[in-house]
């Protein structure tokens, strides 16, 4: 198993990336586990919210170079949280790289602690950040898009926040948990108070443009992705990457 079992009280249900061996990374497995337990939540009627967090040091490292999902089956499931017709809630105390941060895009909350950092780091195996752009763009600062998309820098919690990909910066000292789980006590208890009828219609007014993007160029940026995943250059990333050694490319 690559997600732990789901854990309810009081109205939300934990949804917990629970792969720590491979930092998280989005398998065809893990991709397969999450739509089903997303599924799960969207027909009980005891879920107000979602909570989406991790085990380990990092949240998600992105597709899984051993055993990538399918581009199509990856942009399923950030579609299924940007369409849940309930919120999802993104709980962060670790390190988001790449196709993870496709799915904090989707995530209609998201905190993250003071030892989060975050790099969009497909352009160093000679990818782009294709499918997971379908959440992210219409979300992130243009600017900051464009800065983050093409060097692949690292990021922290604070900068985050300020380009649009997390709602939260939590804390800047202490015990990452701690901050983190402070600073979502008031979402989640709005969240609560909310009417389910509320939620879900207050949701589907916020989440129009991004479902607009969606539809529009899911299907491209599918194409788009599966081309640079089957390119030589791109092979040759990830073989350097996972030899952990430095493409022919790096200057």
């Amino acid at each position: 198993m690559t997600l732990a079992p789901p854990v309810h009280h009081r109205g939300i249900t934990t949804l917990t990336l629970d792969s720590p061996a491979n930092r998280n990374a989005l398998s065809a497995a893990l991709v397969g586990e999450l739509s089903e337990a997303l599924a799960g939540c969207a027909e009980d009627d005891t879920v107000r919210a979602v909570v989406l967090t991790h085990t380990g040091t990092t949240f998600c490292a992105g597709a899984d170079l051993t055993a990538p999902p399918e581009p199509a089956a990856l942009v399923a499931l950030m579609r299924a949280i940007v369409a849940l017709p309930k919120p999802v809630v993104a709980r962060v105390t670790g390190h988001v790289r790449a196709g993870g941060l496709g799915l904090l895009g989707a995530c209609d909350i998201s905190a993250a602690g003071p030892d989060a950092t975050f790099a969009l780091t497909e352009s160093r195996l000679g990818l782009a950040p294709a499918v997971i752009s379908l959440p992210l763009l219409p979300r992130l600062d243009p600017r900051a898009a464009s800065r983050y998309y093409l060097t692949g820098e690292r990021f922290d919690a604070a900068e985050a926040a300020r380009i649009g990909l997390v709602t939260l910066a939590a804390g800047t000292t202490g015990a990452a948990a701690d901050d983190v789980d402070k600073a979502l006590v008031p979402v989640l208890d709005g969240l609560r108070r909310a009417s389910p009828q509320g939620l879900r219609a207050s949701k589907e007014l916020v989440t129009a443009s991004v479902l607009r993007h969606f539809d529009s160029h899911a299907e491209d940026l599918i194409a788009r992705s599966a081309a640079l995943f089957a390119s030589d250059a791109a092979r040759e990333g990830m073989t350097a990457f996972l030899e952990r050694r430095d493409p022919p490319w790096v200057l």
